[in-house]
């Protein structure tokens, strides 16, 4: 028996790595009306650069251990009174800034202020790109009527949240789960269990589904769950993981999960 479902977020419920790579882009446009510069060079750039300074922090460590990326520290508001957060909220407008100014550097372009405005336009042009994938409501809404549904996801806290509600999909689970709640993320173990027992559930009545062989698929797998892994791009499965059923859209889960049960 099937009693609950859990959910990954980004690239499996929505849209994350191309809509952060739109709004590099957009960025760089804005820039490129004031400045004679390769715009996609700079975009590119501005993704390289601030994938450096985010390595490069002493807050780096946190970030890897909560599965959160340098592009979304980009945009991240980083609320909360953790002191790993409010040491990523003091950092981030120079983290912002610098990232793009390192770029327009490389383009042969020193203008300051640019860069400041850019540092803040990456976060609204991102915003204005919140996409849920188009099989992901029709799959939870009916899900949601026979199964108890968790989203169990990477990230800081608040833009986890943030992209969850903005993408129109929060109403639908029982539970949601942040590694930036924790201090770590998925495929630990720690991060599964509270989902379950905030669900009430047992492992064993419990699906995984995500993107991510390793994460979600290696994570939920190691506490006694089933796993299906959504493989929208069409990726060669490697080995080890033999236990995930595979969908290529959520529109296949249902029957993905009659298969498991």
């Amino acid at each position: 028996m099937v009693a609950a479902i859990l959910f990954d977020l980004d690239e499996t419920l929505i849209v994350d790595e191309p809509a952060a790579h739109a709004a590099f882009v957009a960025t760089a446009a804005f820039a490129g009306s004031r400045h004679d510069i390769d715009v996609a060079a700079l975009a590119a750039g501005a993704r390289e650069r601030a994938r450096e300074l985010w390595h490069a922090a002493p807050t780096h460590p946190y970030c890897k251990r909560i599965g959160m990326s340098s592009w979304e520290g980009l945009w991240c508001r980083f609320d909360g009174e953790q002191a790993e957060v409010c040491a990523l909220r003091d950092w981030s407008i120079s983290y912002r800034r610098e990232a793009w100014g390192l770029a327009l550097t490389d383009q042969g372009v020193r203008d300051d202020e640019l860069a400041a405005q850019l540092g803040e336009r990456f976060g609204v042009e991102r915003r204005l790109r919140h996409e849920a994938f188009t099989d992901a409501l029709p799959a939870i809404a009916k899900l949601r009527a026979s199964h108890r549904l968790a989203l169990v996801t990477n990230g800081a806290s608040c833009l986890q949240r943030e992209k969850l509600g903005a993408c129109g999909l929060g109403e639908y689970f029982d539970a949601v789960v942040v590694s930036g709640d924790l201090g770590l993320g998925k495929p630990a173990a720690e991060i599964f269990t509270r989902a379950l027992d905030q669900l009430g559930v047992e492992a064993g009545e419990t699906i995984m589904v995500g993107d991510s062989l390793q994460r979600d698929v290696a994570g939920a797998s190691a506490l006694g769950m089933r796993a299906v892994w959504v493989n929208r791009g069409g990726e060669r499965r490697p080995g080890g993981h033999a236990r995930a059923s595979e969908v290529s859209t959520l529109s296949e889960l249902p029957a993905a999960l009659r298969d498991l049960a």
